[in-house]
């Protein structure tokens, strides 16, 4: 059965308006949450980037639904030691609901220290390391590790769940797919890709689920709600390689320039009509997606959980016992 859940855009919002979306969200029939990890946002517009590992651990006193971070970048801007202290006490505040969705990050976010942003092949063999040295913290042994990228010296965590915390890594083509299939635990990626999905079941992934994030706009008025997906997130439209080599929010700010609205108006489902919300979801779930993580863009978040509780997610899973019969 699918699972529908709720994604909390820490770029756009701040630490307590996550807090009240969390609950919103389990009030409108959402089983699960999925939270982004980042230094900066996109752009200035969208104004937010509160720490993560600070936010779970507030939502984990606030809801009893499963966390993941969508995703964790665990390789240059924090060692991998530190962010798996930080995962195993996000598991153990959560009864052992948190997983862990990591994946190669972004320069906006990680060149913060002064570090060189490498490239794109060196940062999956960094990511390959960097989850072999976590999953070795997560068993609560003493850790010695001398690799490429990393040094671990006689470290242990102390606090450590009682169950695995699954690893989900995030692929946009290939290469990565490839990776996710053979390190993963779980596959994250954004668009309904079948042929990306069926290099990961290929390679390792065949019985590991599927998690993706997707975003809309609900709003009585779809022309504003084009206008506020397309000034909040245009960045999401941008082609190839931008979001991972691009530095600051000024530079996405310059490059989104080229995005129209009408392009944003493609790209979200705008406005409140169910129907279009129903199939682009619908998409995701035909593509062999387990786990889909729906974001509301911009400021009537109240008016989106209410339609979703009663038009949205009542039709989802209605669909979901057709497939089923």
């Amino acid at each position: 059965m699918t699972t529908y859940g709720y994604f909390l855009a820490s770029e756009e919002w701040q630490p307590d308006q996550l807090i009240e979306q969390a609950g919103l969200a389990q009030e409108a029939g959402f089983t699960a949450l999925a939270i982004s990890d980042h230094f900066h946002p996109w752009v200035d517009a969208q104004g937010s980037s509160p720490f993560v590992w600070s936010t779970i651990g507030a939502l984990s006193q606030v809801t009893d639904l499963p966390i993941t971070t969508l995703v964790t970048c665990p390789t240059v801007r924090t060692h991998p030691a530190i962010v798996a202290q930080a995962a195993a006490t996000s598991a153990v505040l959560t009864g052992g609901r948190f997983r862990f969705g990591v994946g190669t990050g972004e320069a906006l976010n990680e060149h913060i220290t002064g570090e060189r942003w490498p490239r794109s092949d060196i940062r999956a063999d960094m990511l390959e390391e960097a989850v072999e040295i976590i999953r070795m913290l997560f068993t609560g042994d003493v850790v010695d590790y001398d690799g490429l990228y990393y040094t671990v010296d006689n470290a242990r965590l102390y606090t450590v769940p009682d169950t695995p915390i699954p690893i989900h890594v995030s692929a946009f083509g290939p290469k990565a797919a490839q990776l996710a299939g053979e390190i993963g635990d779980g596959l994250v990626t954004v668009q309904p890709d079948h042929a990306l999905i069926q290099t990961f079941r290929e390679s390792g992934g065949a019985d590991k689920p599927v998690l993706g994030g997707m975003k809309v706009c609900w709003d009585s008025d779809p022309g504003r709600a084009a206008e506020t997906a397309h000034r909040l997130w245009a960045s999401e439209l941008l082609p190839g390689e931008l979001a991972q080599v691009l530095p600051t929010p000024t530079h996405f700010e310059q490059a989104t320039e080229l995005v129209t609205v009408d392009q944003a108006a493609e790209q979200f489902p705008c406005g409140d009509d169910p129907d279009r919300h129903v199939a682009a979801i619908q998409e995701y779930v035909d593509a062999g997606f387990d786990e889909i993580y729906i974001s509301q863009i911009g400021p009537r978040y109240k008016e989106f959980f209410d339609g979703y509780r009663e038009q949205v997610l009542p039709r989802l899973r209605s669909h979901d016992k057709e497939a089923r019969s």
